[in-house]
């Protein structure tokens, strides 16, 4: 099922090769992203429907049309510009949770946090995001009623509807992600005529507003959960994306709505997704299955809600999770490369202290907890310099091997794990939150807790155990966001947690290198914002910048 998404990738990238917007990304926003072939001779048929829709998916994790160096937007490099790897960077490089050793423009500031609106940077994942945006608005221009009435025939229509809510459910991740990183910006829709007035500029609850619409639609437009090709977005999805949604209502609009992600997060966990609990002996534990090359197949894909793809020879990137492989490898070390499944690596990036005394603070227990997994041959847990890779522990959650033991890698060394954008223990998480902030059943979400904790030290997870179960006086709500912390570090969530909890900019909690000091210190309440790029202020005077840049 993975090869069905990967050859749409595939056979877009070689015949209609969208190519790059104007790196002035707002002025060109609400414009028609350029074919080789005309609307008309793409959108010929459902297959033609599809092939654009792989592209869509292909947005979060392909760079450009010609390859893993190409590249879809200007002004960053090709290989830094993936979508999951700038998401990535932006939620974990700024915490606890990640540093890393190189000097590219940009990314030393995101770890010690005194970025500003030039940074290339954030405006390269600010470009990505809206380049997202503006395929998902040209797919739905050429998706309304009346096109796919006269392209499809037959059954034919029904899938076509399909494939237009799947793409409106794309289009409000990106937006989403605009909510949590920028707050406001510009926004556009394919209602929006092409080549009009510049996009106009929407505050952060407006665009809260939008997205919450959209998805509460798609939990209906849809397919029904556990019922679409694998890669592609089921009802479950949008209301995992509604969970993450009103679980940072309060950040985002004032207005905290916890009840409401207890009941997203509810719907999701009723809808068939299962904990998986069968480990790959001796490869991995069943935690660590998850994160293993073939996680496309059962029972590692039957907790996965929503995975974007990479392939090691279809969907070639070096973002995703081949930077997350190779990127936090050292190219020193033939026994951690051969670990991983790879023949190289990049040795860029690490974790802190911090995360790593997770493990043994508030309820860890590195010894029995097969989650905190790290690579300690050769590296320092302390961190002197940023700069060197030795210093910092090596984080090995994803591996590209599979379940057998077998590299992927191959002469590219490319990735075939498959990130998980959305999976089961987070909404999990997320109810069990929800509950010890008043909303939601806390026998319920105890359960919840403890089923996580069993698995994560290799026991039944419905069987009660003194080792791994916590009581329901030991389930307040920051044991929640350290088991966060365990459970879900480095898929991309960390930055939004410390900010939800007053922890990322604040003293209340501080980190190796915060702030850029080795001790940590607290930094500019802005920070929990990035600023909209200088470039785009200027390019469209409809936009406001965040305070304090």
């Amino acid at each position: 099922m993975k090869q069905v998404l990967s050859r749409g990738l595939t056979a877009l990238t070689l015949s209609t090769a969208l190519v790059s917007l104007s790196t002035s990304c707002t002025k060109d926003l609400d414009q028609t992203p350029k074919y080789e072939l005309t609307p008309d001779k793409v959108y010929t048929g459902l297959t033609g429907y599809k092939q654009v829709l792989a592209k869509l998916y292909g947005g979060f994790a392909l760079t450009g049309s010609s390859g893993p160096g190409s590249g879809d937007i200007s002004g960053i490099d090709a290989g830094t510009s993936d979508y999951i790897r700038q998401w990535w960077s932006a939620q974990e490089l700024t915490t606890d949770e990640a540093v890393i050793a190189w000097n590219d423009p940009g990314v030393q500031e995101w770890h010690k946090m005194n970025w500003d609106a030039s940074d290339p940077l954030t405006r390269g994942f600010y470009s990505r995001l809206y380049y997202e945006i503006a395929i998902c608005n040209e797919f739905l221009r050429e998706a309304t009623d009346d096109k796919l009435g006269s392209r499809l025939g037959g059954g034919e229509l029904e899938q076509g509807k399909l494939f237009r809510a799947e793409a409106r459910f794309l289009r409000a991740v990106a937006y989403s992600h605009v909510i949590d990183l920028f707050g406001n910006g510009p926004f556009v829709t394919e209602n929006d005529p092409v080549g009009g007035p510049l996009p106009k500029y929407a505050t952060r609850q407006e665009l809260y507003s939008y997205v919450e619409s959209e998805l509460l639609a798609l939990t209906k437009d849809l397919a029904a959960p556990r019922t679409n090709e694998y890669g592609r977005v089921d009802q479950a999805a949008a209301h995992g994306m509604l969970a993450r949604l009103y679980l940072n209502a309060g950040v985002y609009t004032g207005t905290p709505q916890y009840a409401k992600a207890a009941a997203e997060a509810k719907a999701v966990i009723d809808a068939g997704y299962t904990l998986n609990t069968t480990p790959a002996t001796p490869v991995a534990s069943a935690y660590g299955r998850l994160f293993l090359a073939d996680n496309n197949l059962a029972p590692a894909k039957n907790e996965i809600i929503w995975p974007v793809i990479f392939d090691a020879n279809s969907v070639q990137s070096y973002g995703g999770t081949t930077f997350l492989v190779n990127g936090s490898t050292s190219g020193a070390d033939a026994a951690w490369q051969r670990l991983v499944g790879q023949t190289t690596g990049w040795g860029g990036v690490r974790t802190t202290s911090a995360l790593f005394d997770k493990f043994f603070l508030a309820g860890g227990d590195t010894a029995r907890d097969r989650r905190g997994r790290f690579y300690t041959k050769g590296q320092t847990l302390t961190i002197n310099d940023l700069s060197q890779f030795t210093q910092g522990l090596g984080v090995l959650k994803y591996r590209n091997v599979t379940s057998a033991g077998t590299p992927q890698g191959g002469p590219g060394n490319f990735s075939s794990i498959d990130f998980p954008m959305l999976r089961l223990a987070d909404m999990m998480l997320i109810y069990a939150e929800a509950a010890t902030r008043g909303n939601g059943d806390r026998a319920t979400a105890l359960g919840y807790v403890n089923q996580i904790r069993r698995r994560a030290f290799g026991l039944p997870i419905a069987t009660a155990s003194a080792v791994a179960d916590i009581t329901d006086a030991q389930m307040t709500t920051d044991f929640i966001l350290d088991e966060r912390a365990r459970e879900l570090h480095w898929e991309g969530t960390r930055r939004t947690d410390l900010i939800r909890y007053g922890k990322f900019t604040d003293a209340t909690y501080l980190w190796p290198w915060k702030g850029g000091v080795a001790s940590g210190k607290s930094v500019d309440a802005k920070y929990r914002l990035f600023p909209l790029p200088a470039a785009d202020l200027t390019a469209n005077p409809n936009l406001k910048q965040n305070p304090g840049y």
